[in-house]
């Protein structure tokens, strides 16, 4: 691609009105469609394509079959598993890249409030209040607790930097691969069974690839210590919920999820109703902060692409 892609290739599908994204180049031909109705011009006529912010995933890759001259799919979620799956669909050479970015600050900000909601017995004071019953006694701290955090990308970064002013005894990291950073090492995966039982609270923050999914087994939470905290903003797959549920009614494990498995979650499941657990409606990046970061985000993608520059977060290439 470059700068010189002709105008039938030029096509640029946007989930917000183009006069509402500052910033964006000229020279390209701008369209609304937010994965609802109809679509607002012929697919095969668009080069980029933004898939529409919680729409579903069926809407979100329904025009791909369409889209034979496509030559970016950005999505705005940090995880793009629900497109990677249609990505077949693409033409040879189309790039998919992800909104690294734009949830770090949202995400990690409900990570910490998970973690000290539960710690801290929020939900029973809710119920208290619900009840005005007053519901005093000892509760668990952040500070002095050993943290794990499995997915050190920029999410988990960000979740490190929000742990750092609560006096956590320790942080540890684990990610895809091994590595060094200014707070300490980067373990992998294969590093869990040595660090699970050192944790007090365990933050998943991976993608849902081949490898991470289901990796919160019976055998990872086993491994857990008595009591610890589960806390998951990553994605509902990565764990296996009848095993989380079997350590909830036992009352060894506690667990706050922002993402589950089934999900949305249905009615008289039993996740809803276990002991000590919170459960939060996939709310991590959905926040005030999303939209100038999306925003952002489209108008510097938009710039690279209209000038042949190299794109930012280019996960996956089709073909």
């Amino acid at each position: 691609m470059t700068s010189t892609t002709s105008t039938q290739t030029r096509g640029v599908w946007l989930p917000y009105p183009a006069d509402e994204i500052d910033g964006l180049p000229d020279g390209l031909s701008y369209h609304f469609w937010d994965g609802a109705g109809d679509y607002p011009t012929d697919p095969a006529e668009c080069a980029f394509y933004v898939v529409p912010y919680l729409a579903g995933a069926e809407a979100a890759v329904r025009p791909f079959a369409a889209m034979t001259r496509v030559q970016v799919v950005q999505t705005l979620t940090a995880g793009t598993d629900d497109v990677e799956a249609s990505l077949g669909e693409l033409p040879a050479g189309a790039r998919l890249c992800n909104a690294r970015g734009v949830h770090e600050a949202s995400t990690a900000e409900l990570a910490l409030t998970l973690i000290l909601a539960s710690l801290r017995g929020v939900p029973e004071f809710v119920r208290g209040q619900d009840k005005e019953e007053w519901r005093s006694g000892f509760y668990p701290a952040l500070a002095d607790k050993s943290v794990l955090i499995v997915g050190y990308g920029s999410i988990g970064a960000a979740i490190e930097d929000r742990l750092a002013p609560f006096e956590c005894a320790r942080v540890a990291r684990v990610a895809r691969s091994a590595r060094a950073t200014a707070r300490g090492p980067v373990h992998t995966l294969g590093d869990l069974p040595a660090l699970l039982p050192e944790a007090d609270v365990v933050v998943l923050s991976t993608p849902l690839n081949p490898s991470t999914r289901g990796l919160v087994d019976a055998e990872f939470l086993a491994a857990m210590r008595d009591g610890a905290l589960l806390v998951n903003v990553a994605r509902g797959g990565v764990v296996d919920t009848g095993a989380l549920l079997a350590e909830l009614e036992s009352g060894r494990l506690r667990a706050a999820l922002d993402v589950t498995d089934p999900e949305p979650l249905p009615a008289g499941h039993p996740l809803w109703r276990a002991p000590h657990a919170l459960v939060s409606p996939h709310v991590g990046g959905s926040t005030s902060a999303f939209l100038p970061r999306a925003k952002r985000l489209l108008a510097a993608q938009l710039n690279r692409f209209a000038t042949g520059e190299p794109l930012h977060n280019v996960v996956r290439t089709a073909g």
